[in-house]
């Protein structure tokens, strides 16, 4: 096994700038001398993950002076994760079944290494039963509950068992064995329409659907078996009274190895895309004290009905009348988990891996508060004007707002890596805390205005969008909220102005440095074809530029003269003043427009512009004359293209095939998640580009169909 050892520096480790939140109760949290004679201390761990959860874990192991051991796949050997660890280990090609889910390699490296324990953060392998066995097989501290209490949260019928019997108030359903369409049919028949139907192994929005009567009853079910078969190897199937705009609220809770249980408040998910989280926010607003502590009270209830041990997440459902309903239990640590730590003021990495060592809980039920509100929001390479089709490639530029004061960034990336198509396309996760919600939500609004990325769409534009919205800022939130709310979330983008002035002011100067630049480089300085200023005698140098704006484009005129710019368009003309300050190809501009003052930053990046404004970012492109442009390999509209980069997994189509609009061609996988690529339209298939396992970018050719009059009549 090949492995790279990387000593992590004192610079790096101060470029991670923890938030304000105190950590007195983890630093006033010492061994007692019976456990610690009873427990090997941990001196090694291995973080079996990667990204930016592998960072986080580090960076609390640090801090308690544990060595850490990194695993990583061939597409992260340059990533953030590796460069944090004191050792790193080659596992297995970019594929996750090839490495980070094979437990065996896992295994391997932890004993090579030495570690005493396992963290596995979340996703992979954190909710595997099999590796928690493995581990205790093996000797090696699993960061996490008994695999018993993973089995049993796992399975969603098992789990709603367990907590009926425990008192936790469960959702009206079948969970039962007989799985006959038949036998499905009349439950759902039974417990009124509309139902939700879920895979029983199911998460993350996989192996889950709404049905809302019984016609489209078997359809549904199909669909949903589908799903669970591919993404479980299950499709065992529970139907449940789906209760509409529910709000999704979750509780933190910890137990450990003494009988000893808390929680630590809940927390608001409600607001998702595709079934997934998006934003998150703690406590949760609206909530009585007395609907908190029934909450808090019932998961406990649910963790100590499993023996839990370790950090896991208790989520219900909850109606308009704040009655909740248990879903289902995470046995592992939640992405979101930050926004607790910040109204709590603990590090719940450390209580991890203190009671993973034998230590009981830092503190009892009555000496938990909470103060003030938190807010996490999920950065994704994604485009939410595109069904937030995920996205992949490399991260250009990164600016991120200024940690501290209440503001933490989670991240695995820095400038320069890429967003991989094997994995989860979060870039980051952004924590802001404030002393109420109002403050928090306007300090978060004001963090994302100050996160500029370049390279990939990102979801940056409508967080803050959503952010904005009056009834997200009246805490009117359910889980049907972008739905809903769509034409407000994804408005017509319409470039001002301002704007526009701001981007031609920014490009004629921009392509003015470019120009001094090359004139520095070139091997005949003298030369007066080297400089082309557009210097002119006694007037102003004038340029004529044409921007892109998607498929519009835009004629504007720029005459110069230090600082004072006169822009023309659409028959109107303005004077700016502007004072800039350029760092390479990007310019902090201010510009005076009509005696109006406003601020951007703008990246220039090969042909496109990147402008940075207070209502979040705009891109325009530059046209590439016509004898640059190449024209092999275009797409035309009856070909069928890659709706976004990713990996093909199989290819449904020969050469020859006769299909139907809506036939399926091809399915591709991309950060986790299947896509199936249909037929544009009726026609034989004349060429098939692709063949599985291969990868492609957005917007390639995968099957092209030979050219039909007849089907374009």
């Amino acid at each position: 096994m090949a492995s790279l050892r990387a000593s992590k520096t004192a610079s790096f480790l101060r470029s991670w700038r923890r938030s304000d939140i105190s950590t007195s109760l983890c630093r006033s949290w010492n061994r007692p001398a019976s456990q610690a004679a009873a427990a090997a201390p941990m001196e090694k761990l291995l973080i079996a993950n990667r990204g930016e959860i592998a960072c986080r874990v580090m960076r609390t192991a640090h801090k308690l002076g544990i060595k850490t051991v990194a695993v990583y796949s061939e597409a992260d050997a340059d990533s953030m994760h590796v460069a944090m660890a004191d050792e790193a280990y080659l596992i297995g090609p970019p594929a996750a079944g090839e490495s980070y889910l094979c437990m065996d390699k896992v295994m391997n490296v932890a004993k090579e290494s030495g570690a005493q324990a396992i963290h596995p953060g979340y996703g992979f392998l954190s909710e595997n039963t099999e590796f928690a066995e493995l581990c205790a097989r093996e000797g090696v501290t699993f960061v996490g509950p008994p695999a018993s209490a993973i089995r049993d949260m796992g399975i969603k019928s098992t789990s709603k068992t367990i907590m009926s019997a425990a008192g936790v108030p469960i959702i009206q359903g079948y969970h039962g064995e007989d799985q006959s369409l038949d036998r499905l049919k009349k439950e759902a028949k039974q417990i009124g329409y509309p139902v939700m139907i879920k895979a029983v192994r199911g998460g993350g929005g996989k192996g889950m659907r709404i049905c809302m009567s019984e016609e489209e009853f078997e359809t549904q079910l199909e669909s949903a078996m589908t799903e669970g078969r591919k993404s479980f190897g299950d499709d065992v199937m529970l139907i449940e009274k789906f209760v509409e705009t529910p709000r999704h609220v979750e509780v933190q809770v910890f137990g450990d190895s003494h009988g000893n249980y808390v929680y630590l408040f809940e927390r608001d998910c409600s607001v998702q895309r595709r079934h997934q989280k998006i934003i998150e926010e703690a406590p949760a607003p609206g909530i009585s004290e007395e609907v908190r502590q029934a909450l808090g009270e019932a998961a406990v209830k649910a963790a100590a009905a499993v023996d839990y041990v370790g950090a896991g997440t208790v989520e219900f459902i909850m109606d308009k009348d704040f009655k909740f309903y248990f879903m289902e239990m995470n046995t592992r640590l939640q992405v979101e988990h930050p926004i607790t730590e910040m109204i709590t003021s603990t590090d719940l990495v450390e209580w991890q891996l203190r009671v993973a060592g034998g230590e009981k809980l830092p503190v009892a039920q009555e000496q938990l508060k909470f103060t003030g509100h938190a807010f996490e929001a999920r950065i994704y390479a994604e485009d939410p004007n595109n069904s937030f089709m995920p996205g992949a490639g490399p991260l250009l530029h990164i600016t991120t707002p200024v940690e501290g004061d209440g503001v933490r960034i989670e991240t695995g990336v820095r400038q320069g890596d890429e967003v991989s198509v094997h994995y989860d396309p979060m870039i980051a996760k952004l924590v802001v805390w404030a002393a109420d919600r109002q403050s928090a939500l306007r300090r978060t609004r004001t963090a994302l205005q100050d996160y500029h990325i370049v390279g990939v769409n990102t979801n940056i534009k409508f967080l803050l969008d959503l952010a904005a919205h009056p009834e997200f800022q009246a805490a009117n939130v359910h889980t049907d909220f972008i739905p809903q709310h769509k034409d407000q979330l994804f408005p017509q983008s319409i470039l001002s102005a301002q704007t526009l002035c701001h981007a031609a002011v920014a490009m004629v100067t921009l392509q003015q440095s470019r120009t001094v630049r090359r004139s520095q480089i070139t091997q005949d300085p003298f030369s007066p074809f080297s400089w082309c200023s557009g210097a002119r005698v006694n007037q102003a140098a004038s340029r004529q530029l044409l921007l892109c704006d998607g498929d519009e484009e835009v004629a504007v005129e720029v005459e110069s003269d230090g600082g004072m710019f006169v822009v023309r368009m659409d028959g109107v003309e303005r004077e700016v003043v502007a004072e800039m300050k350029e760092d390479g190809d990007r310019l902090s501009l201010t510009c005076t427009i009509d005696g109006v003052k406003t601020s951007s930053t703008v990246i220039m990046q090969g042909n496109s512009l990147h402008i940075f404004t207070l209502d979040g970012s705009h891109e325009l492109h530059i046209p590439v004359p016509k004898y640059l442009q190449s024209t092999e390999g275009g797409a035309s509209d009856d070909d069928a293209v890659a709706p976004m980069p990713g990996v093909v997994e199989r290819v449904m189509v020969a050469e020859g095939t006769q299909v139907e609009k809506g036939d399926p061609l091809v399915v591709m996988i991309a950060m986790k998640m299947e896509y199936v690529i249909r037929a544009p339209r009726s026609g034989v298939v004349q060429r098939v580009a692709f063949q599985p396992g291969q990868t492609v970018n957005r917007g390639t050719v995968l099957v092209h169909f030979k050219e039909d009059e007849a089907a374009h009549d």
